[in-house]
């Protein structure tokens, strides 16, 4: 595989918590029990880099519902996934991401078949577009979710660059 080279976003793992809660920063998860799905990756980092006890479940909703039923501190998911729901369940009214970071935020880009250069640079072109009208944010807008600082400087790269 290979992949078009400008990302349309930079997607890490969130912390969800019951408002109120003491987390002010990723290092706050020190000795407490963090509910993630299986085989997650950010499984490791919580561990090694954060000292956190994990509780892994087969899925994302299984760990939801961990949390939810007190059975760990917090619960570590994609982010744009918790956005969203915060966003629009209000099941979720009582809890919050209060952390202004992602865990081990990586780029999202667009994949192609290796050697397909032409669709990688066309999709690049388009992914750049994105950017330089703001319409990754319009449509982030629209979905009732606030930008993330990725996405406002990476359209704030493109805006200055022609088409």
């Amino acid at each position: 595989l290979d992949f078009a080279p400008t990302p349309f976003e930079e997607i890490g793992g969130a912390l969800l918590t019951r408002k109120g809660g003491s987390f002010k920063a990723w290092a706050d998860v020190r000795g407490k029990t963090i509910c993630v799905s299986q085989g997650s990756n950010y499984t490791k980092p919580l561990i090694e880099e954060y000292g956190a006890r994990i509780k892994a479940f087969r899925g994302q909703p299984e760990s939801l519902l961990a949390l939810r039923g007190g059975n760990c501190d917090a619960a570590v998911h994609v982010s744009p996934t918790l956005r969203q729901m915060l966003a629009t369940n209000t099941d979720w009214k009582d809890y919050a991401l209060p952390l202004a970071t992602d865990l081990i935020p990586s780029p999202q880009v667009i994949w192609v078949r290796k050697g397909e250069r032409d669709a990688s640079a066309a999709i690049d072109r388009v992914v750049q577009q994105w950017h330089r009208s703001g319409w990754l944010i319009e449509t982030v807008k629209k979905n009732g979710l606030t930008p993330t600082q990725s996405l406002l400087e990476l359209q704030a790269r493109f805006r200055k660059t022609p088409s």
